[in-house]
């Protein structure tokens, strides 16, 4: 059985608490068990999600899985960036100057 790299990370917006796991995969993203266009309707929200992972150029590396709660669904997305911007320092230390620049680090 082959070991399977994951990093997890929590964010936090307002209200709002994010479990993130950061997965090698092909760029699927999952919250709460189901796929990013059916929990988020509006396009502001998948692009806030995004911010992090196309800041560091990995949009096609990991798959991502969130789970989320708390809050209203605009601090939710916030949380998940913020979760997803701490995972992804947690795989590679080199990001985390690109991630504290673009404000993804800071709650």
């Amino acid at each position: 059985m082959q070991d399977i790299l994951q990093h997890i990370a929590t964010g936090r917006r307002k209200n709002s608490i994010a479990r993130v796991r950061l997965l090698s995969g092909e760029g699927k993203i999952v919250v709460n068990s189901r796929p990013l266009e059916n929990y988020f309707s509006r396009e502001s929200h998948r692009l806030i999600i995004m911010q992090p992972i196309e800041a560091a150029n990995v949009v096609k590396k990991f798959d991502i899985y969130a789970n989320v709660n708390g809050g209203g669904i605009s601090g939710q997305a916030g949380a998940i960036r913020h979760g997803i911007a701490r995972a992804l320092v947690k795989a590679d230390e080199g990001l985390k100057a690109i991630m504290r620049k673009a404000g993804f680090l800071t709650r």
